[in-house]
């Protein structure tokens, strides 16, 4: 992540040296994301590069830290719709993203432009941590357990991180075949049964039992 040096720069600076991050990572695939690139729109020096960050995938964890933070602001707003319900959440979050209202957010374009511009990409190895594992903490005064199996944190914590990933999948797919999105909606909403549920014949209908 970045140095102490980073964060004592003026905040113009380093607002400027991250926009020149941002258009360099959303204008290239991954692999081609140049250094000297970013230096040169940033207007420093290549050498201040390595006084703020160790490389290009230490930058680029940096901005994906970014990204959790605002997804998560976001994620808290969803889930105060969905009155803590998490399973409502996922779409609410879903229909938000690829609604007409994604153009007024410039975080989520960013999101956007990385995903086409690296198709076929295994987006989890270039985070630091699975999906749920840290977003879920600052969320738990919200969250309406009550109805899963299970109201331990270990347990809901699992249930978010299978929702998050169903999530995650879902708006990729959207983004990069916006014409199907509804398709991608109704997928998102089968592995969300399939979580709630399961996929036994035995468990659904133990379901359909509970609640008749």
């Amino acid at each position: 992540m970045c140095t102490e040096t980073f964060l004592r720069l003026p905040e113009e600076k380093r607002t400027r040296f991250l926009n020149a991050a941002w258009e360099e990572f959303t204008s290239t695939r991954f692999a081609d994301v140049s250094i000297n690139q970013i230096v040169r729109k940033a207007g420093i020096p290549r050498g201040s590069f390595y006084q703020y960050f160790l490389d290009k995938e230490d930058l680029f964890a940096y901005l994906l830290e970014e990204v959790r933070e605002h997804v998560k602001r976001e994620y808290r707003r969803a889930l105060e719709d969905a009155g803590g319900d998490m399973f409502q959440a996922q779409l609410n979050c879903f229909d938000r993203l690829t609604s007409q209202e994604l153009a007024l957010d410039p975080m989520m374009n960013r999101c956007v432009l990385f995903l086409r511009n690296n198709q076929g990409v295994d987006i989890q190895k270039l985070l630091p941590t699975r999906p749920g594992q840290r977003l879920m903490d600052g969320l738990w005064d919200l969250m309406d357990l009550s109805g899963l199996r299970e109201r331990n944190a270990d347990y809901a914590r699992v249930v978010f991180s299978l929702l998050m990933a169903a999530l995650g999948s879902a708006f990729m797919d959207a983004m990069l075949r916006s014409e199907n999105w509804q398709e991608c909606r109704n997928e998102l909403v089968m592995k969300m049964e399939i979580v709630r549920y399961g996929c036994l014949k035995e468990a659904a209908s133990g379901q359909n039992e509970k609640s008749s």
